[in-house]
């Protein structure tokens, strides 16, 4: 059932709508219920429809990462593509269930930079460069 401000929006449009063109008492039943229908569509999408590409649990592969929202596969999925869906990390994060400090990185990548950030010990030089 649509809220009180998204009918009064709808009898609003099929007011206007039934000053331009004769419609009867049925017409008019209908189309607000079509307009109020669409008007919570739109208003208030809900997030509990959305079906992933693939199940949430194996979208971080070994070499790649899959879009929930549209199934593409990425090596590192950025803010550039979620920002194509009108998300941010944090919310596509929430809306799939993901952990908050889970990487939208491929499994392999994420332990590549994390071997290259040990081997290059950057805390020990900042150390030496303090003294």
């Amino acid at each position: 059932m649509p809220n009180a401000d998204i009918m009064q929006q709808a009898l609003e449009i099929a007011r206007a709508q039934a000053g331009v063109r004769p419609m009867t008492a049925a017409e008019v039943a209908a189309y607000v219920n079509e307009l109020a229908a669409a008007l919570e569509s739109t208003i208030c999408p809900d997030d509990t429809k959305a079906i992933p590409a693939v199940d949430p649990k194996n979208s971080i592969g070994e070499s790649y990462v899959t879009c929930l929202e549209c199934g593409k596969k990425f090596k590192v999925m950025g803010n550039r593509h979620l920002k194509l869906h009108g998300l941010t990390s944090k919310e596509y994060k929430a809306k799939w269930g993901l952990k908050k400090s889970t990487s939208l990185a491929a499994k392999s990548l994420v332990r590549m930079r994390r071997r290259k950030m040990q081997e290059m010990r950057l805390w020990e030089r900042k150390k030496l460069a303090g003294e």
